[in-house]
């Protein structure tokens, strides 16, 4: 096939005896089939391998990195650890008594747990109600104490430390019992969990997929092809993160987000081959022609499309997160892999099959009774009168789905954003309940303090200086106390003399450098402790200071995603438009695909918030514990993610529509063909993809079901409602003109353009 701006001058309905597949596919094909059993050897034993290799990725892999590593508030807190032994806990112990803590043997107990744990390698340090005598550390009904501890090192290594130290520091230890949260042990939990979840969701979506592909091919020998190689797409999968990880952090999450996005897109890729190759055959191809001719066409495609969804991914490194960039990174490689698995392995496989590609028609009695006939057939299919309906009313189609795709994204006006914290686990944890614990019963700016570090500042020299400045802090709303190495401050007064723990905001082995600690009473993940920390900043330091904390994380990251947002955006659009108007010559397609694929994820990015942040409609994906708020990375993950599927989809409707204007001239004769010849295979596509993604969303994870449901909703919404009625109906409107571009242009895609020679 050959894209040109022009249809052909004399068209030609379906010629008597197809002429042979030309090309570069189409020699590639016949190659590989003229090899098929030393390719299929070689297939097998490079899987092999990377079975091997991928099967200690889960080892690699690291937590966290939702922050941008080079903000402000990282590199204060960074300093806090390195210089000053300082910073805020990232672990958590939970001292239970029956007993009120004050009480001397439950005193002496936890006396000996807060020594325990300062005193093992990796912990910075750990102060506690018995060593501070802090009353914020202490409960309500003060039978509950907090140890804060800080684990030294970086996400990861504070990670492996609390999985040593949690075993060894919980449970009963006399009069008190101890459970832990904090950062680190809830990174460890979230470890274990998602390897759980990972194997769930396998388990559930194979047999799933399969029952799909059965009812689309009736044939139990074709739908077992795009099945293999889904399953060597996964291998690889696993192979391509390990080996990244060698090279850059890679996300604990990029394992269940890319095997899913690589197994359902490798069955995609190989649905459209297979199919492509069952239409040769029935058009009377010889085996070896009809591989070719599905390569050059369907495998074109598929190049095409993978591209498209790896540029729509590309976006996420514009973001300085290495939870997204990481898995742009991997979602680039899986999505290229599973491209080249589907071309390199089929051919091999469909030349050792032959036409026994239809044996064991399972299905067959059942398709022919609900499914009608296929395309070409003398009964209409329902994809062809859905289409010819659309094509009679188009304004009243397109305008009613439009405005229906808007009314479900209202929800996302009102979304407020945060980061994940304990609350991201499964309802009842260990680790769950013991931060909610710390929540109800506890000062909980007290575990989660703002902090500010001046490290140019020597606090012997500059008390003054120092002491105007956490008085000057102490005073803003919301400020609770401030502890400085002047003593501690409330409400402009000094409540408490430099003393033993004012020790701590001295910077170690060096004379000058000083830290502060403002406890605050608005919540760290909130929109009062983001204003809190903004007036922490606005207050002039007697030397340059850095303001961090989870309240100082959340400010940063918000702030940074939202400068680099116009530049995705931007890298979306521009890729897009260029790369569909190299596929079909218009400037009319490429615009109208970029509109119509935002309003396709309205209803995705309305139910993230309906469900996830509000809580409402949570038995359709299972329980969690809902916090009012979206993870802020999430909806930037989900949005390119979602884009490229859903230009993928596009790109193959398009190929045949495409196909059938050059030959006919005809637009809407064109766009009920492409319709009619894609709907029940799209469909069965996007079945599968958001198969594989509703499985990921039975996750205990809340970040992996939100992302799962999203994605399956947003999958699904694209093949119906965008691909059935918006498509066809804002195409009959244009008519012609969705071919149009301007001279220049069309000479440029002439030269250019993406052709198969």
């Amino acid at each position: 096939m050959t894209i040109s701006a022009h249809p052909r001058s004399h068209p030609s309905e379906e010629e008597p005896s197809p002429p042979p597949a030309s090309g570069r596919l189409a020699a590639v094909a016949r190659l590989l089939a003229r090899r098929r059993v030393p390719v299929f050897l070689l297939v097998a034993a490079v899987t092999v391998a990377a079975a091997g290799f991928g099967s200690s990725v889960v080892e690699h892999l690291r937590n966290g990195g939702y922050t941008p590593e080079k903000s402000e508030s990282a590199r204060a807190d960074r300093i806090l650890a390195d210089r000053f032994d300082a910073g805020a806990p990232n672990m958590v112990l939970l001292v239970s008594a029956r007993l009120p803590v004050g009480y001397a043997s439950v005193a002496e107990a936890g006396g000996a747990l807060t020594r325990d744990a300062a005193s093992r390698p990796g912990v910075v340090f750990a102060q506690s109600f018995w060593t501070t005598h802090d009353p914020s550390l202490r409960s309500e009904n003060g039978r509950k104490a907090l140890v804060l501890v800080k684990l030294a090192g970086d996400e990861d290594r504070a990670t492996r430390t609390a999985k040593e130290l949690v075993p060894e520091l919980t449970g009963e230890r006399g009069p008190i019992e101890v459970t832990v949260t904090g950062q680190a042990p809830v990174n460890h939990l979230l470890e274990k969990q998602s390897d759980e979840d990972l194997t769930r969701a396998e388990l559930l979506a194979a047999p799933l997929t399969l029952l799909i592909l059965l009812a689309a091919f009736g044939s139990l020998v074709a739908a077992s092809l795009p099945m293999l190689v889904g399953v060597v797409s996964v291998v690889g999968t696993l192979a391509v993160l390990r080996l990244l990880a060698g090279f850059t952090d890679v996300s604990l999450f990029a394992m269940n987000v890319t095997t899913a996005l690589g197994f359902g897109l490798a069955v995609d890729y190989s649905l459209f081959i297979v199919t492509r190759y069952r239409e040769e055959l029935a058009r009377g191809r010889e085996v070896r022609e009809a591989i070719a001719e599905s390569l050059r066409t369907a495998g074109r495609t598929v190049l095409f499309s993978a591209l498209t969804v790896a540029l729509s991914l590309a976006a996420l490194l514009v973001f300085p997160v290495y939870f997204l960039q990481s898995l742009a990174y991997a979602g680039i490689a899986v999505v290229v892999l599973a491209a080249l698995t589907s071309l390199l392995i089929l051919p091999a496989i469909l030349a050792l099959i032959g036409r026994r590609i239809d044996r064991l028609d399972v299905f067959a009695p059942l398709r022919r009774r609900f499914a009608g006939s296929g395309p070409g057939s003398a009964k209409a299919s329902v994809w062809h009168r859905l289409v010819t309906g659309v094509m009679r009313r188009p304004v009243l189609a397109g305008t009613g789905v439009a405005a229906l795709l808007v009314l479900l994204a209202l929800p996302f006006g009102h979304a407020r954003f945060g980061l994940t914290d304990d609350r991201i686990l499964p309802r009842g944890s260990s680790a769950q309940l013991a931060a909610e614990s710390v929540r109800s019963e506890f000062d909980r700016a007290a575990t989660s303090p703002v902090t500010v570090v001046m490290p140019g500042l020597d606090p012997r020299a500059e008390q003054r200086e120092l002491t105007d400045y956490a008085r000057t802090l102490s005073q803003l709303p919301h400020t609770v106390r401030v502890d400085s190495a002047a003593g501690t401050w409330a409400e402009g007064e000094r409540t408490a003399a430099p003393g033993a723990a004012s020790a701590a905001y001295a910077a170690r082995d060096d004379d000058r450098g000083t830290g502060l600690s403002v406890i605050s009473d608005a919540g760290a993940n909130s929109a009062q402790g983001e204003d809190h920390v903004r007036a922490v900043r606005q207050i002039p330091a007697p030397s340059p200071a850095l303001v961090g904390g989870e309240a100082a994380s959340l400010v940063d990251t918000k702030a940074t995603l939202g400068d680099r947002l116009p530049w995705a955006a931007a890298v979306i659009a521009v890729s897009m438009f260029a790369l569909l108007f190299l596929f079909t010559g218009s400037v009319v397609v490429p615009l109208k695909a970029l509109v119509i694929n935002l309003l396709s994820l309205t209803a995705s990015f309305g139910a993230m918030v309906h469900v996830f942040q509000d809580g409402h409609l949570k038995w359709l994906v299972g329980d969690f514990v809902h916090t009012g708020q979206l993870e802020v990375t999430v909806p930037i993950l989900m949005f390119c993610v979602a884009f490229g599927l859903s230009m993928d989809y596009t790109v193959f409707l398009l190929s045949r529509i495409r196909e059938k204007y050059l030959v006919t001239s005809d637009n809407t004769r064109a766009v009920v063909f492409g319709i009619d010849h894609t709907g029940r295979l799209i469909t069965a596509a996007a079945l599968v993809v958001a198969t594989v993604l509703a499985a990921l969303a039975t996750s205990q994870l809340s970040l992996l079901k939100l992302l799962g449901a999203g994605l399956a909703l947003a999958v699904l919404v694209d093949a119906t409602l965008v691909r059935g009625l918006l498509v066809p109906a804002t195409m009959r409107l244009l008519g012609h003109a969705n071919w149009w571009a301007p001279r220049p242009l069309r000479k440029l895609h002439d030269r250019t353009g993406l052709h198969d020679a």
